[in-house]
C-alpha cells in the first residue's frame, strides 16, 4: 500500500508538490524506527496519541509518565502504559476496536519530533506490565511507519517540572483534584470513594475551576 491514496495525490497535484511528495516519502518514510528515532523515543515523558473509534471518529490524547516510560523493546516495537485515567477509557477503546494509532513525540525545548503509525493491542495481562508500576493496561505496538518532521512551527518552551501524578515506584500517586469534585465522588469507583472518605478533601466544581486556572490541578 502507498503511503499516499488518491486524495493526498489530488492535492500535491492541485499545489504542484507531487514530486516532492514522492521525494519525501522516500527519503524519509521507514518502515521501523531507527536508532536516531528510538534514542529520541525513549528520553521522552510524554506523547500525544491519535487512536479511532469503530465509527471512524479520531481522538488525540496527551499521555506522560517518567522519563523513558514508552519502551522500545526493538526498532519495530513500543510498549507503553495506560495509568489511571477518568474512566473513559477513550484511546484504550479505540485501540481495541481498530488497533490503528499514530504516536507524535516532541522536544520542546531543542525542537524536534518523531511520528510514528502503528498497529497495536490493549492488554491487561501484558508480560511487562509489572515494569509500570500503577498501570491498569498496557499497549504494544507495532511500528509500521516511522519518519522526522522538519521542527520549524514546533513552539520552543522550557520544561519547569515532571507531573506529581506519575505513579512512584510503588505505583502509588497523588489523588487528582478532579476526583474531590463533590459532585462526582458518589460515581468514582469503590476504591476511590474510599480513599476520598479517608482523607476527607472534596471541592466544588467552581473551586475546581480555580485550581485549574491557576495550573494547580
Amino acid at each position: 500500500m502507498s503511503f499516499y491514496d488518491d486524495h493526498h495525490i489530488e492535492l500535491q497535484e492541485q499545489f504542484e508538490s507531487r514530486d516532492l511528495a514522492v521525494a519525501m516519502e522516500f527519503s524519509i518514510i521507514q518502515p521501523e524506527l531507527n536508532e536516531e528515532a528510538m534514542s529520541f523515543i525513549a528520553d521522552r515523558e510524554f506523547f500525544f496519541l491519535s487512536t479511532l473509534r469503530a465509527d471512524g471518529q479520531p481522538t488525540v490524547s496527551h499521555k506522560g509518565g517518567p522519563r523513558g516510560f514508552v519502551k522500545v523493546v526493538d526498532n519495530s516495537t513500543l510498549v507503553f502504559p495506560s495509568y489511571d485515567g477518568n474512566g473513559m477509557f477513550l484511546s484504550m477503546g479505540n485501540i481495541a476496536a481498530t488497533t490503528k494509532i499514530g504516536m507524535l513525540f516532541i522536544d520542546f525545548e531543542v525542537p524536534n519530533r518523531v511520528r510514528v503509525h502503528a498497529d497495536a493491542t490493549v492488554s491487561d495481562d501484558d508480560p511487562m506490565l509489572a515494569e509500570f508500576p500503577g498501570a491498569q493496561l498496557v499497549v504494544r505496538a507495532t511500528v509500521t511507519e516511522s519518519f522526522i518532521n522538519c521542527p520549524r512551527y514546533i513552539v520552543k518552551h522550557q520544561r519547569i517540572d515532571a507531573s506529581p501524578y506519575v505513579p512512584d515506584d510503588e505505583g502509588n500517586a497523588p489523588v487528582p483534584a478532579w476526583k474531590k469534585i463533590d459532585a462526582l465522588q458518589p460515581f468514582l469507583r469503590p476504591d476511590d470513594q474510599t480513599r476520598l472518605a479517608e482523607i476527607g478533601e472534596s471541592v466544588t466544581i467552581e473551586e475546581y475551576a480555580e485550581l485549574v486556572e491557576r495550573g494547580e490541578a
